[in-house]
Parts: structure tokens; C-alpha cells; sequence
């Protein structure tokens, strides 16, 4: 057992007294213009900070369908290992990102509310919590660092009693305007214009009233009154409510302004004589206690019209209005969020004109491609979270699959299906399709992603899946139990009402089940094929024939001794598995012999595995001539013999080795493929 010495020294490890005194830096107001003007960067505004946060995790760019795209580090969700890591939203999050590039440099974006707006489960409150997190993190960094202030103000008796600035506000407001003005031109002179640093507007009520109390205190003499003044260092921080708010709308009849601006202390008021007097009210508001940082607004739509209101001079003006006092500047970014009926209300609402002219809509879709959105459960069904219960090859790539599919729009080219439109999004070939025509699909069908299936709904059903009695006896779940629950569930979906679409979501489940039914017999068929040995062989004597027949030479039979034509049997049974037609077979073999010919001449050898489409047609004819020596059929009937048995257990194995099945999927995987074949269906996938 663990002594106490050893539990402390656990503690120990994890705390870093410097770190901390940095952290609680303290000082006096010199002390601190003399960190300005070393590191101009920490008397940042709100939006500055984000962005500089966001990109300090740094970036990488990449093409897509010949268009140039930006993933931005930060929203993987370092800080968290990738806890709230966002997948397949870059072109979203690149208006994001340029919403706060813009407003960093004051050009007019920084005084509008930015609406995050899709369907459910899009990630909108996602996106905020990264980023709510995000500047908590930054904050306590180096690079990050920002500070506040509190009066030391004396009394009659002499006596000090500290007040800390209730609303968080930068030691540089205590310069008077025209003074910082031309403090801030001098900082700036040196910085290059995107780094200038920008401190607008006044103190609020209360730090307002201890200055003039003070001034006139010390007959206008600032320099006495900064002197009153202790600068320190702050972290944001939710969970204390500093420059990070959170508003829920509550019952409409229940919504009041000071929740969002802060109310009188009526215990105080007969301390200080007046209800009035900024020392009686309490600036605890979620937009008073959000400056210097972020206010979330979720559901923002649901807010009752008066508040609303209230955002268009927070937003537009950089100004609240708390009760019995005038205009307060504050500094922050205003973020909401919305689903799109709510959103069509306030599109119709005429009245809400002057707040749709000062919102920026950021739309944030449910992903398209199936890469992206298997992402997304992998992160919540992985090995290390889903313990003790297997999940078998394709259980989330069919439950994605099949959310996909659910939010695509219908191909208007014709012979082109869903299915194939999903692949193509994915970056997979598909004869006559290039990347332009891909575009082209995109461009033609531009409210892909604002319907369709959840991934809440995708995330439930594979839970469902997991705690069901049959995985918890067998220990394992497969994708056919997966889109049983998917398709169980489509009955009770409690935001599906539209009989007509349920039907067309089950009839996708159906083609879901179809393609991955073709991906069983691929696979059976490839670790049927996987004798290496064996292909070696076919193709060595493949090759052979290939090229007596292209050099019109015999080949030697190496069992009689003589020499005898071409087998054109053997070749034109590999040929056909990959449709090569008779009247092609000449160009296709010569083909071949020029590989090899070209490989020789740079001093290479041949490898049968170098070539796709002649390693997929010998594995089909070895599937084929070693399908019925297994006698797969005879799996469901139960009657196999031992000879039998020991070669399918050896096509186990290879399941369970190169395609990630345990002992249990495996056999269902056999035992499945082996009904398809018992039923006659002898189609080969494709």
C-alpha cells in the first residue's frame, strides 16, 4: 500500500510553483505600462486574442476538388486529445476563422453578432466550447496573458480597502482618451498594422466612480490616483465567471435584462445611500462578466425580442445599458447559435430587420464525406473507450455510410446513384468523373449537409448496439446489428415525422446492406486468395504463356518435356475476371510484356503485386478454383470434414489478421458468405 509521502509526491509533480507566481503576477500600474511597451500584444482586445489563439496551434493547407483549403490545428482540440476535435467542417471553419480575422483588425466585423447556424448535431456548440476552452487555456499561457486591476482606496480612518474591477477591464483605460490616443500611436508605430494594438472606450461605472472619487481626492492629479492602482494577471475562466459567459433562454415570461447586464444589491443600499451608486449593483450580468472574453448564447433565437435588442448595442456599439446607469463599454465577442427553423422565424419576422443587418450567419453542416464522418464515432467507439466487446470491421463505416448517404441530395446526372455520389465526395475514381465534374456535383446541390440524420442518432443506435443482450453475450457486435438498430429506431425518431421520408431513409439502409455485402465476399474472397505461394505460381504462369503468345513461342511442359501452344484457357480465364473482352486481349497482354520490358531496362524486376488490375484477376482465379475445393457451401449445412475444416480455419485466421476480426466475427463473416453462396448468389463484388 501507498504511503502518504508517496500520494503527496503525486501532487507535487503536477503543481509548478512558477508557473503559478506567473500566473498571479502583481504589480503597479508603471510596472505595468513597462510590460506594454515590451509586449504590446497583452493589452489585446477580445477578438485579437481569439484569433492569435487560434492560430498559435498552427495550420496546414491542402487542396480539395481543385480548391484550396486551411485545417486550422486548434480545432482538432489539442488541449483535450482530441476530446472536442471537429472533423470534415474546414470550410466552415475557415469563414469562422476569417469572421475573427477581420474583426481583429477592426474592419467592421467585430461589431456584429455571430450566429452559428445548422441542424442538430452539426457541432455548432462544439465549435463554441472550443473555443470558450480555448481562451481559457490561452490565457494562462505566456503568449496569451492579459491583465485587470483593483483600487486600493483609502478611507477617513486611513484605512485601505481593495476593490477589484468587477467587470475584468484593461489597466490602459485608466489613461484618459486623448493621452492613450497618442500612447497607443507610439506603441503601434513599431508594430506592423495587423498587430496594432487598440483600446477603446471608458471604464465602467464602478472603476469610474473610484477615479473621480480619487482625482478629486488628489486635486486632478492622475499620477497620484494610478498609484491607488495594484495591476495583476487573470485567467479566464468559466467556472469563475471571468471573461467567459454562457446565456440560456428560460421560459420567455421568466427572461430578465439583468440577467444579461446585472442588477442592484439592495443589502448595499443603505451602505452607500443610493441605489445608484455603482458600489450597490452588482455587475455579474453574463455580458458584464464576459468582457475581455466571450459570451455564448445558445439557442439565441429563443431569446424574447427585448433581449435581442439589448445585443444590437452590445454588438453594434460595444455597449450595455445595466439599470440606473449609462452606456458601459464593454469588449468581447458575442456568439450564437441556432437550428434553422428558429432561424426561418427570424427571416420572416420583419421586425427583426435591424438584428438580421448586424448578424454574420456562419452556416455549420453535417458532414458528406463518409472519411470524415467515420471519424467522428471512431472517436467514441474506439478500443480504449469501448472495452471488452469487439467491434467488428465496418460496424461504423455502414452506420456512416448510411448518415451520409441521408443528407445527400439525389444526383441529377443520369447513371450516376447515391451511392456513387457518396464515393466520389469521398475521392474515390469513378470512370467519367473527374474533379471538375465532382465540383460541378457540389456546386448544383448547395443544402447538402442542412438535413438528414444526426450523429446523435447514429452515436445512440451503435450504443444501443453495444449494450444489447446479444453483444453482451457474444461479446461482439457486427454492422448487420448496427443497422438493425439504425432502422429499429427510424419508428420512434422524435424529430422524424415525415412518413414518406422515413421510408426513403429505410430504402438507403437497404443499399447500405447491399454495398456491404459486397465487401464481405471481397474480403472472404481475398483471405480465400491469400495464399501467397499459390499466386505467385498462377502469375509466374500466366507471365510465361503471356509471353510465348506476344513472342509466338511454345512453352515448355515442364511435366512431359515437350513444347505445346499457349494455354489460352488459363489466360483468358484470369483476363475475364477484370472484363478484358477477346478483342482486347492481345493489346491487354502486350501491355504486360512492355511493364515488364520497361522494368527490365531500368534494372527491375518484375513483381506480379506491382500491377492492381493483374493481382485483382489472378486473386479472383484463385477464389475461384479454391472456392469449391473449401466447399464454402457446405458451412451451412454443418456437415464439413475434417480436410475442409482445417482450410477454413486457416481463412479465419487470415480474416482475423489482415482485416481486424476477432474469433467470433470471423465465423459469422463465413458462416454469412457462406448463405450467399448456398443461395446461388455467386455474383463476385465488385
Amino acid at each position: 500500500m501507498p504511503d502518504r509521502k508517496d500520494l503527496l509526491a503525486i501532487v507535487d509533480r503536477h503543481l509548478d510553483s512558477d508557473r503559478f507566481r506567473q500566473q498571479h503576477w502583481e504589480g503597479s500600474f508603471y510596472d505595468y505600462l513597462d510590460l506594454v511597451a515590451a509586449k504590446p500584444h497583452i493589452a489585446r482586445n477580445a477578438f485579437q486574442r481569439v484569433y492569435d489563439m487560434i492560430l498559435s496551434y498552427g495550420s496546414r493547407r491542402y487542396s480539395y476538388l481543385k480548391q484550396d483549403y486551411v485545417h486550422y490545428t486548434f480545432f482538432d482540440d489539442p488541449i483535450d486529445n482530441g476530446a472536442d476535435a471537429i472533423f470534415g467542417l474546414d470550410s466552415a471553419i475557415m469563414r469562422l476563422v476569417d469572421f475573427f480575422k477581420s474583426a481583429s483588425r477592426g474592419y467592421g466585423t467585430e461589431r456584429r453578432i455571430l450566429l452559428l447556424h445548422g441542424p442538430v448535431g452539426s457541432s455548432k456548440s462544439t465549435l463554441a466550447r472550443l473555443l470558450k476552452k480555448g481562451l481559457e487555456h490561452y490565457s494562462q499561457t505566456d503568449e496569451g496573458a492579459l491583465y485587470t486591476f483593483s483600487w486600493n482606496a483609502p478611507d477617513e480612518t486611513g484605512n485601505t480597502t481593495r476593490f477589484t474591477c468587477p467587470m475584468h477591464e484593461e489597466p490602459l483605460k485608466l489613461i484618459p482618451i486623448r493621452a492613450r490616443r497618442e500612447i497607443l500611436a507610439k506603441i503601434n508605430a513599431d508594430l506592423p498594422d495587423d498587430k496594432h494594438v487598440r483600446v477603446e472606450g471608458d471604464l465602467d461605472p464602478f472603476c469610474r466612480r473610484m477615479f473621480e472619487e480619487l482625482l478629486i481626492r488628489y486635486n486632478g492629479d492622475w499620477r497620484k490616483v494610478v498609484e491607488h492602482v495594484s495591476v495583476r494577471r487573470i485567467i479566464l475562466s468559466e467556472k469563475d465567471r471571468r471573461g467567459i459567459g454562457t446565456f440560456q433562454p428560460k421560459d420567455e415570461k421568466n427572461q430578465d435584462s439583468p440577467e444579461l447586464t446585472g442588477d442592484i444589491n439592495y443589502r448595499k443600499i443603505a451602505q452607500y445611500g443610493s441605489d445608484s451608486d455603482p458600489r450597490a449593483f452588482n455587475f455579474d450580468g453574463e455580458l458584464n462578466i464576459a468582457n475581455r472574453g466571450i459570451c455564448e448564447f445558445i439557442e439565441i433565437l429563443k431569446l424574447d425580442v427585448a433581449f435581442l435588442y439589448d445585443l444590437l448595442g452590445a454588438t453594434q456599439e460595444h455597449t450595455i445599458k445595466p439599470k440606473k446607469f449609462a452606456q458601459t463599454d464593454i469588449d468581447e465577442v458575442i456568439l450564437g447559435h441556432t437550428n434553422e427553423p428558429e432561424y426561418k422565424k427570424l427571416q420572416s419576422n420583419e421586425l427583426m430587420e435591424a438584428f438580421r443587418d448586424r448578424t454574420i450567419k456562419i452556416d455549420v453542416p453535417y458532414n458528406t464525406r463518409l472519411s470524415d464522418e467515420i471519424k467522428i464515432y471512431n472517436k467514441d467507439f474506439n478500443k480504449e473507450r469501448v472495452r471488452g466487446i469487439h467491434i467488428a470491421p465496418h460496424t461504423i463505416e455502414v452506420a456512416a455510410m448510411w448518415a451520409v448517404l441521408t443528407r445527400l441530395d439525389e444526383p441529377k446526372k443520369a447513371g450516376l446513384s447515391l451511392l456513387q455520389k457518396l464515393k466520389l465526395y469521398d475521392g474515390k475514381m469513378i470512370p467519367g468523373f473527374t474533379e471538375d465534374s465532382v465540383r460541378e456535383l457540389r456546386e448544383e446541390a448547395s443544402r447538402e449537409g442542412m438535413q438528414g440524420i444526426s450523429p446523435r442518432y447514429i452515436q445512440d443506435k451503435i450504443s444501443n448496439a453495444l449494450v444489447s443482450e446479444q453483444a453482451q453475450q457474444d461479446r461482439c457486435i457486427n454492422p448487420f446489428m448496427a443497422l438493425n438498430e439504425l432502422e429499429n429506431g427510424l419508428d420512434h425518431h422524435s424529430l422524424l415525422t415525415d412518413e414518406e421520408l422515413k421510408k426513403v431513409y429505410k430504402e438507403l439502409l437497404s443499399v447500405v446492406r447491399d454495398e456491404y455485402e459486397d465487401t464481405l465476399k471481397a474480403e472472404v474472397q481475398r483471405a480465400i486468395s491469400a495464399d501467397e505461394d499459390a499466386i505467385a505460381r498462377l502469375a509466374a504462369n500466366y507471365i510465361e504463356n503471356v509471353r510465348a503468345y506476344t513472342q509466338r513461342e511454345k512453352v515448355r511442359n515442364k511435366y512431359t518435356g515437350r513444347d505445346e501452344e499457349p494455354d489460352e484457357r488459363l489466360m483468358r480465364s484470369i483476363e475475364e475476371k477484370i472484363d478484358i473482352p477477346e478483342s482486347r486481349k492481345d493489346d491487354f497482354r502486350q501491355e504486360i510484356m512492355n511493364y515488364i520490358g520497361a522494368l527490365a531496362l531500368d534494372g527491375k524486376k518484375f513483381e506480379y503485386h506491382s500491377n492492381a488490375r493483374l493481382l485483382k484477376a489472378l486473386e479472383l482465379k484463385l477464389f475461384e478454383d479454391a472456392r469449391d475445393t473449401i466447399k464454402l457451401k457446405n458451412v451451412v449445412s454443418g456437415v464439413i470434414d475434417d480436410e475442409t475444416q482445417a482450410k477454413l480455419d486457416v481463412v479465419k485466421q487470415r480474416l482475423i489478421k489482415f482485416f481486424g476480426y476477432n474469433e467470433t466475427s470471423a465465423t459469422d463473416v463465413l458462416n454469412y458468405v457462406a448463405s450467399i453462396f448456398a443461395r446461388g448468389d455467386a455474383k463476385q463484388s465488385r
